[in-house]
């Protein structure tokens, strides 16, 4: 299969580019640029087409698929997270709603009826419930769940128009070694494995469903392959909820002599800007409808990310 994925060069789009190669399909892995390790990778994997461009570019877009005549899209390009939202709110609308109605509008005009649109539990606000299902009322705090709830909708509009079929994967907090974002676990992993110190006054309480990067890449290409959706959003996540007190001390169980600590109370994106309270996610929809099963709960999880940073750490 032809398979454009948009963001191709960011932290999911590369790892999901990574195992669509190893299966045989070939990868128009599109973005803003196309890094070193990502020409390097397609160097050595010709079913691996580098493209560099923006979706906010319709024209751009437009000429991607006319040349490289993909037959399905793993959306992941936005500007990501909700710390690089409050800065700018209307730059991220540009970005993640306007450039996602590129995609969308390209594939309508170039056939393509599939695409994958990676969502966030973001679009739900503050949890109601400690586990949240698919129907859990959506009620966005911040302007990037807003804009993930938007493209929701708008894959709709096209659904309902033109045919398009957008399923939308709402995930939780991925983590793995190549995600450069100073947030748990990556910083209280990285500092016990690089032997250095990291006290944080609060989060303790802070209670979130973390997810490993390979369990997301298994959802997606599930997703992806899955031959007829009866429904058109799913949670792709571990299932299972744990704080960032226990988180801290599961490290410091694996990393004998860790010098980490959390102080009590909730955890803020910045000064004064709280996270919304959050749980777990249900995955029991994906797992009945397309066999979405996750092999990392979080102990599993940090084990992987630590074997994965030492593979990094020494050029292996």
């Amino acid at each position: 299969m032809r398979i454009l994925v948009t963001g191709g060069n960011g932290f999911l789009g590369f790892e999901t580019t990574r195992r669509l190669a190893a299966r045989g399909d070939t990868v128009i892995a599109f973005d803003t640029q196309t890094s070193a390790h990502l020409r390097d990778f397609a160097a050595s994997n010709p079913n691996v087409v580098p493209v560099a461009g923006d979706i906010t570019d319709l024209a751009n877009l437009a000429q991607v698929f006319s040349v490289h005549r993909p037959e399905a899209v793993l959306h992941f390009a936005a500007i990501v997270g909700v710390p690089a939202s409050l800065g700018s709110p209307a730059n991220i609308l540009r970005v993640n709603v306007q450039g996602s109605l590129n995609v969308f509008e390209a594939m309508r005009l170039y056939g393509v009826k599939r695409v994958i649109h990676m969502s966030s539990e973001e679009v739900y606000g503050d949890f109601r419930t400690p586990v949240a299902d698919e129907e859990h009322p959506q009620v966005p705090l911040m302007a990037y769940g807003v804009t993930k709830l938007a493209v929701e909708h708008f894959g709709r509009t096209y659904r309902a128009m033109h045919g398009l079929e957008c399923i939308n994967l709402r995930t939780s907090w991925v983590y793995g070694v190549r995600l450069d974002r100073p947030r748990p676990p990556m910083n209280y992993m990285n500092a016990a494995l690089a032997g250095k110190s990291l006290h944080l006054a609060a989060g303790a309480d802070t209670v979130i469903d973390y997810t490993y990067v390979d369990d997301v890449v298994d959802g997606v290409l599930l997703a992806l392959d899955h031959p007829a959706h009866r429904h058109d959003v799913y949670n792709i996540a571990s299932g299972e909820a744990v704080s960032d007190g226990d988180m801290v001390r599961m490290v410091q169980e694996l990393i004998p002599g860790a010098d980490i600590a959390v102080g009590p109370g909730p955890r803020e994106f910045i000064p004064g800007v709280r996270i919304p309270v959050k749980g777990a996610l249900d995955i029991s929809r994906a797992r009945t409808e397309f066999g979405f099963a996750p092999r990392h709960d979080i102990r599993r999880g940090l084990a992987a990310y630590a074997t994965e940073w030492r593979k990094v750490a020494t050029g292996d």
